[in-house]
């Protein structure tokens, strides 16, 4: 249970609050977490976490939901006025910064770890990161089977789950791609289902 009553909340010590949870999840998940860790690392009192929160995991939960990145609710204002592949070459640099950074990796890591102990968890990621971000997909997609550019008989939702899960498991594989490595990576995605047009390749002259 979360946001119980009785003195006035303080903006700086639930920040405070929520950045230690998070950062003990990623460092040592679940388990390797407790409201006097957090307490301390936040620097406030015991009782100033349980005043919020109950549990870890509720404050965990929480700290999952206060790191999601801020994404806009419907999609920018020259979405009718680009091209799909526009549109996807606009949105390339911050998708690839992002999957580039450890934290992220480190988080979804830690979620998809705890899953089965701590449903909740889950749900939260989900509800946070996952549906916004499948919102916005679809709705480019539909944009796309609108323009032509796409089969008008493919599923959306079977699309997502074909791109989200190629970036998944490669975010889950040994060694963690840069931020031009995630480009390249996601170009090569988005070009498999069609969003971006397959590159020119300019014929080498012989030399005579």
């Amino acid at each position: 249970m979360t946001n119980r009553r009785g003195r006035p909340r303080n903006p700086a010590a639930d920040k405070a609050i929520l950045q230690a949870a998070l950062d003990l999840f990623i460092e040592g998940g679940v388990e390797g977490t407790s409201i006097e860790q957090i307490a301390k690392r936040a620097g406030v009192g015991k009782l100033t976490v349980y005043r919020r929160w109950d549990s870890k995991e509720a404050v965990i939960a929480a700290a999952i939901e206060s790191a999601r990145d801020e994404i806009p609710e419907t999609m920018p204002a020259d979405f009718a006025d680009l091209p799909v592949a526009a549109l996807v070459e606009k949105a390339l640099p911050g998708l690839a910064e992002a999957i580039a950074d450890p934290r992220l990796r480190a988080m979804i890591a830690r979620v998809f770890g705890s899953s089965v102990s701590n449903p909740a968890l889950m749900a939260t990621y989900w509800e946070n990161y996952v549906v916004p971000r499948r919102r916005i997909t679809r709705a480019l997609l539909e944009r796309a089977q609108a323009d032509g550019v796409l089969d008008a008989a493919a599923d959306p939702d079977v699309l997502i789950d074909m791109m989200v899960g190629a970036v998944l498991f490669r975010l889950i594989q040994p060694e963690p791609l840069d931020a031009a490595g995630a480009r390249e990576y996601l170009e090569s995605v988005y070009r498999r289902a069609g969003l971006l047009d397959t590159p020119i390749e300019t014929p080498v002259r012989e030399r005579r």
